[in-house]
């Protein structure tokens, strides 16, 4: 699904953003990168989106060659293959819930008749068409992001990309759309998450690498999301060990705790009610 092979970005005359990248992720898998600011994470997923262009080295996802395509052929490689979901959800302020969701099948050219039936499957497979006349402001952090999911979902594109998607909730809102990210990965969907989180990163991801300085460092097997979940909540080895250990520093913990599926995100009290997981996908 994404192939990058000894991508390198360069800005300016000091050290390249993004070194020697040589990177693999299988359709299906979920990935997740980390590092802390100035890491070349973000280099990193600009490059996959085609967002920007290498500097040498090549970029190939859903067998395209992105680096080789130019402002209007990575626009359209970006409709089709990729869906995006960012930190402050970059949702439309002046529109609906379903309007926000059908700006993607617009932008595509997708029949009205093909837009609403599959906008109406999203919201009610994600548990929020209650609200789909409501406007982003009056939604909560999290049923915020499930928008912004339901809308990069909305062209079933190939590659989820994930920038840094709780970072911007508290800690049950959090937890609510680590779920989503396990159920959406469950069904097939590929996922590359982009977070400083390592506690996200060993309970969703099969696989995450640390960038530092633009280069891997570590590119650890977490096994399946929920295996590397229980044993982060049992207390055993994982991948904040890992790096603790590999810099010689006590384990990082994030925020929270890794657990099990929770209500509906940032209301409390009131369970999520999420439609059948299949029309996810």
């Amino acid at each position: 699904m994404i192939d990058l092979v000894e991508a390198t970005k360069k800005y300016d005359a000091g050290p390249p953003a993004l070194a020697g990248v040589t990177l693999s992720v299988a359709a299906g898998e979920c990935l997740a990168v980390l590092g802390h600011s100035g890491s070349g994470k973000s280099t990193l997923l600009n490059l996959i989106a085609g967002l920007d262009r290498p500097s040498s080295g090549t970029v190939t996802v859903d067998g395209t060659r992105v680096d080789r395509l130019g402002e209007a052929g990575s626009a359209r490689f970006r409709r089709a293959s990729i869906g995006m979901v960012f930190q402050f959800f970059n949702l439309l302020d002046d529109l609906t819930v379903l309007d926000n969701v059908l700006v993607p099948a617009q932008l595509a050219g997708m029949a009205k008749a093909e837009a609403r039936r599959r906008s109406a499957e999203l919201l009610g497979a994600l548990g929020i068409d209650r609200h789909a006349k409501a406007y982003p402001q009056r939604l909560s952090g999290g049923e915020r992001q499930r928008v912004a999911v339901a809308r990069a979902l909305m062209n079933r594109p190939a590659l989820l990309l994930a920038d840094e998607p709780t970072g911007a909730l508290d800690s049950h809102s959090a937890a609510d759309v680590r779920q989503l990210l396990l159920d959406l990965n469950a069904e097939g969907q590929t996922i590359l998450l982009v977070t400083h989180d390592v506690e996200l990163a060993a309970s969703t991801a099969h696989r995450t690498i640390e960038l530092v300085d633009g280069a891997v460092v570590r590119d650890i097997d977490n096994g399946t999301g929920a295996q590397a979940r229980r044993t982060a909540t049992a207390g055993g080895p994982g991948w904040d060990d890992e790096i603790g250990a590999a810099r010689g520093s006590a384990p990082v913990r994030s925020a929270f705790q890794a657990t099990g599926p929770t209500g509906a995100a940032g209301t409390a009290g009131a369970p999520s009610t999420p439609g059948t997981p299949g029309a996810l996908r």
